[in-house]
Parts: C-alpha cells; structure tokens; sequence
C-alpha cells in the first residue's frame, strides 16, 4: 500500500478528532434567499438521479444513439482516480498518435476523469491541454497541508491549488468550442454526488456551455472542481439549485466517485434486451484511472493501513461491479466493451500528486496507448486486464 495513502488516512484520523470544531455554515433548510441578481441557467444542466423524467430522456437520448444511429456509435467514460488521472491523459494522447483514436459522441467524466472530460470531448487538437494539466508540474502544490489547527475545516487539504488548476484551463473559449459541438448532437457528461440528497447528478456540460457568458464559466469550474472533491480531502462544493418548489437551494456537491466509479451505459438502460442489435463497431471505452485487479500485500497492523486497504478494496470490487454490469449489457445489446486501466504491479497512488510520478505514469499510459497495447475488449466475466495489441478494435481516426 503506497505511503501516501496510509498517510492521509492517518491525518484525517487526527483531523475527525477536530471535526466538530469546524463546519460549513448551512442556510436552515438550505433555503437561500432569493436575490434579483442571482443567476439561474435557462435551461438547468443539472439531471438528477431523482428526476424520473430528465433521467428517462437522457437514457432515450443514448438509446437512440445505440440503436438508431447512422454510423456506429462510440461512447468514452473517464473514471476518477485522482492522480492516477495522468495516465488516462497518457493513454488519450498516444492514442492520437496512434492514429487509430475515434471520434467520440458521448464523454463521460467522474472525479479525475471529470477533469480531462472537455479535452477527451474536444478531440486531438486539446492533448497539449491534457499534457500540461497532467504531466508538466502544475500538480505539485495540489495537496497543500493545512496546519494542524486548520484541521476543524471541512477538507485536509486547500482546494486553492486544485481551483487554480480548473480556471486556468476552463476558459470562455472551452465553453465556446464545447457548445458548438453539443450543436452537432455530441454530449459531455459529468458527474457530482449531492451529498444532501444521497445521490448522483449528471450534468450536461453543452447545456450549460451553450448559454454562455461569465456566470456559465463559473458554474462550468465549480461543477468540475465538485467532481473532483474527495470528501474529507478537499472541501465540498456549494452549488445553488432549485427544489421542487421552485425555491433557491444551496446543495452540497462532492466527487462523482461516491456513487459510481464511471459513467458508461445509464442505470436505467442497464436491464434492456432490445430485439435490434447495435450497429456494427458500436463501442463503449472505459478509461480506468487505476487498477482493477486484486493485489497480494501483507497489510501492516495499523489502523490507517488496514482504513486505507479496505477503502482501495471497496474500490476495487465497486468498480469491477460496475464493469460487470456494463459487460453484460453489451453483451446483449452488440456493443464492444473496451477498458484500458494502470497494469497490475505498477506503483500507482491516487493521492501521489508529485509530479515526476505523474509524469512518468503519463508516459507509461501514452507509451501503450501509441503503441496500441492500451485496451483490452472484455468477454465474460471481467478479467485481471492484460493489454494486447490485437485487443484495439478497426476505427475511423478523428478528424
């Protein structure tokens, strides 16, 4: 178990002993008061898990994509895994130089995979983006120690640096290239965990792009930096909302990865047999920032060793879950299911934000990706992945 999980695991231990000294000041009823200045969407991007309406649309809008479409189509799900996002990025980027990486028409982001979604979703011509968020240094102040008396706050960590991070590459000119290709039918889709609601937002980052203007920006970063808050290591997310009553609410908004490792096939579509298979080379991609398979170690006597390895076990085992419910739609359905993930046996922490180790996970991820060793096509029952160049399937390059 890498050190730096064990670590932290250690200083939120000492920071829970703190924890009923300090907390986020919350509205009663997080009613907040209505202000004439207050922005609100036209149209709310938000689709709550909730909202059996909004998520029945965007499970016909995907079905229809599946089923009806005029040419195959291929759909992209980034999973978090915090640092370990640098591979993914890697894996996007020498995938570009394979030239064999498709056009996607739906991207999918959680946590880390949040983060690199826009890019993902932008195509060939943003990989310097990727690079330069995941692998050229701009990580190294990402974890900056609060002091010990900081700890009553409600994240071990300041998000400052993470911030810094977002509104330097969420810029009017992303919102604006992402709302023209959500007019040509493409979507990019993230997801938040409403922790007052127990459950899982998606939100549909064109809607939200496409309206433009400085308040969008804002609201576009704070859904991404939401995404990527591990609860306990940085601080929630305050984001204003709606209720059923049309009242303005303040909702608590943390990582995507609470609830759903990655966003692939939406839950109600998961149980479908449709009697018309997929077109031909339909495919769902899922870009694991981490490990799948199960790993030997003696686990120390401690108790953050043994928090820590039953967190990264949980995991594990939720996100096999996930991949074994997608596989067997898939199956079903004629969609190919590919998953590219960090090789078993790599030294990988999703916490390890120093960034000569993110840099050569990059390289490691754009090495096997250029190469075409990155993905492996599930069949039956999920695997221990082990990559092949045969595993990539014949695809039309992007642009």
């Amino acid at each position: 178990m890498p050190r730096t999980t064990a670590g932290l695991v250690a200083s939120l231990l000492a920071a829970f002993w703190l924890a009923g000294c300090g907390t986020i000041d919350r509205p009663e009823g997080g009613i907040i008061r209505l202000d004439s200045q207050t922005w609100r969407p036209t149209e709310d991007p938000r689709i709550r898990a909730g909202d059996t309406a909004r998520v029945e649309a965007l499970a016909t809008e995907i079905g229809d994509r599946l089923w009806r479409a005029s040419e195959p189509p291929i759909i992209l799900a980034l999973s978090g895994g915090g640092a370990n996002g640098a591979y993914g990025a890697g894996v996007l980027t020498g995938w570009t130089e394979s030239g064999t990486r498709p056009a996607f028409q739906v991207v999918t982001g959680v946590s880390t995979g949040a983060l690199a979604a826009p890019f993902a979703f932008l195509g060939p011509e943003w990989d310097d983006e990727l690079r330069g968020a995941y692998a050229e240094g701009r990580t190294r102040d990402l974890l900056g120690w609060r002091s010990f008396a900081a700890l009553v706050t409600p994240g071990l960590f300041d998000s400052g640096a993470l911030k810094d991070l977002v509104e330097a590459y969420v810029t009017p000119e992303l919102l604006r290239q992402i709302a023209i290709e959500h007019a040509r039918g493409r979507r990019l889709l993230i997801v938040t965990t409403n922790l007052d609601a127990q459950e899982s937002v998606i939100w549909d980052m064109g809607v939200l792009a496409s309206q433009g203007g400085d308040q969008a920006v804002e609201l576009f970063r704070e859904v991404l930096l939401a995404s990527a808050s591990i609860p306990g290591v940085f601080p929630p997310v305050m984001i204003s909302g709606v209720d059923d009553q049309g009242r303005l609410v303040e909702e608590m908004h943390v990582d995507g990865g609470v609830n759903t490792p990655f966003l692939g096939i939406p839950e109600s579509l998961l149980t479908v047999t449709t009697p018309t298979r997929a077109p031909e080379g339909t495919a769902l991609y899922v870009l694991i920032n981490g490990q799948i398979g199960r790993t030997q170690v003696i686990t120390r006597g401690t108790l953050p060793a043994i928090l820590a390895r039953a967190y990264d076990t949980m995991s594990k085992a939720n996100l096999r879950t996930s991949l074994a419910v997608n596989l067997a739609f898939a199956e079903r359905n004629g969609l190919g299911l590919y998953v590219a993930a960090i090789p078993d046996g790599v030294e990988a922490s999703s916490l390890d934000f120093d960034p000569e180790s993110m840099a050569a996970l990059f390289e490691r991820g754009r090495a096997a990706a250029a190469a075409g060793a990155a993905w492996t096509k599930l069949e039956g029952p999920v695997p221990e992945p082990v990559a092949g160049p045969e595993a990539a399937p014949p695809v039309t390059p992007e642009g």
